[in-house]
């Protein structure tokens, strides 16, 4: 069931050149949040942003009804809400869309691959999956350093590899270069821009490795009425902030070409 709920900002920490993260906590009983969904946020003081918008979740601690983002400025929506203090009020419609499939055996290989704000949902995703005794292997791309927003949170859950484009940090190359990538997985998630992600569905369609994508289109309603973010698939064209964000990649096949 959908809530739209003022969450108090309890923290709010830098992360590089572009990025940031809010922690939010929620006045009472926070519902459940999948790894996978996303929230629509509120942007208030900005005659400019009309429309709420959408950000995944970087991380949740039910026992401390607190939920955190991982926030990219890319426009004047984003950069005003990295302009928000701790102590203020952030309105948001929670929890959206269709998460990741957690239906994974104990001790399988698991690789999660982000880029840029495609990392915020592989947090809370590689938390779940040690929870259920899988240690994923989480590969996080970017052009140069200081454009990779990760930090040591990953290490409790997760053996992170880190690839940049000019050397800069880890892997000299693409994510789809680095050694681990052509290591052999029972399952590979990813998240992020789309001709990586489009890489990465590729090959492991083509090794026969079962992926999920999920998807970072343009949205505005949050619950599948205004159609603005709808994608073609094998089951024809659907709603990605309601069918997803999260789809096997091959019901992308007719959507990427591959």
């Amino acid at each position: 069931m959908k809530e739209i709920t003022d969450f108090i900002i309890e923290a709010r920490e830098q992360r590089g050149d572009q990025y940031f993260t809010l922690t939010l906590k929620h006045p009472s009983a926070m519902q459940e949040i999948l790894p996978g969904q996303f929230v629509e946020v509120l942007v208030e003081g900005c005659r400019e942003v009309m429309l709420r918008r959408p950000i995944s979740v970087h991380d949740v601690d039910p026992e401390r009804g607190t939920l955190k983002l991982l926030i990219q400025v890319v426009g004047r929506g984003t950069r005003r809400l990295s302009s928000l203090k701790v102590g203020e009020r952030l309105n948001v419609v929670y929890p959206l869309g269709h998460g990741f499939s957690l239906d994974v055996a104990q001790g399988s290989r698991v690789l999660l691959v982000g880029g840029g704000a495609g990392v915020a949902p592989l947090l809370h995703l590689s938390k779940a999956l040690s929870a259920k005794g899988v240690s994923p292997t989480v590969l996080i791309g970017g052009r140069t350093s200081s454009l990779i927003p990760v930090s040591a949170e990953f290490e409790p859950y997760a053996n992170l590899q880190i690839a940049t484009d000019d050397g800069s940090l880890g892997h000299h190359g693409l994510v789809t270069e680095h050694p681990c990538f052509a290591e052999p997985f029972d399952r590979i998630y990813t998240c992020g821009p789309t001709p990586m992600m489009k890489a990465v569905a590729q090959a492991a369609t083509q090794r026969g490795v079962w992926c999920e994508v999920s998807l970072e289109n343009m949205m505005a309603c949050g619950v599948g009425a205004c159609l603005c973010c709808v994608v073609d698939t094998d089951q024809g064209h659907l709603c990605v902030c309601k069918e997803g964000p999260v789809f096997n990649a091959t019901r992308l096949k007719k959507l990427w070409n591959f």
